[in-house]
């Protein structure tokens, strides 16, 4: 998305890309994680959200992520998933499972 969107490629491969990428899915008391967690837990997002003090930026990444990869013509089945879990009630597990089986496709970038 961020390619079809004019972003230089190096950006992705840096700090603000995979830094943060590896910082926000591993850091034991981050935001983003502890949604997650949470979810895989069979918590339902608002349910999350009403207990927390703190925003939690992915959860809304992911709609506008989604709106701009549609409004771009940029395929994105890991958010359209990840949306799809926090939006439509999809169970994780059923997310995981679509992914994993779905056709191979070239990865662009």
């Amino acid at each position: 998305l961020g390619a079809a969107l004019g972003a230089k490629k190096q950006t992705f491969f840096g700090l603000s890309g995979i830094g943060d990428l590896i910082t926000t899915t591993t850091f034991p008391s981050g935001r983003n994680l502890s949604v997650g967690r949470a979810l895989g837990e069979g918590k339902k997002l608002e349910e999350i959200l009403s207990g927390m003090n703190a925003v939690t930026e992915g959860v809304w990444t992911a709609k506008a992520a989604l709106a701009l990869g549609r409004k771009h013509g940029v395929d994105l089945p890991i958010t359209e998933e990840v949306h799809r879990v926090l939006y439509d009630g999809r169970k994780p597990m059923d997310a995981l499972h679509a992914l994993m089986t779905r056709v191979p496709k070239g990865e662009t970038c």
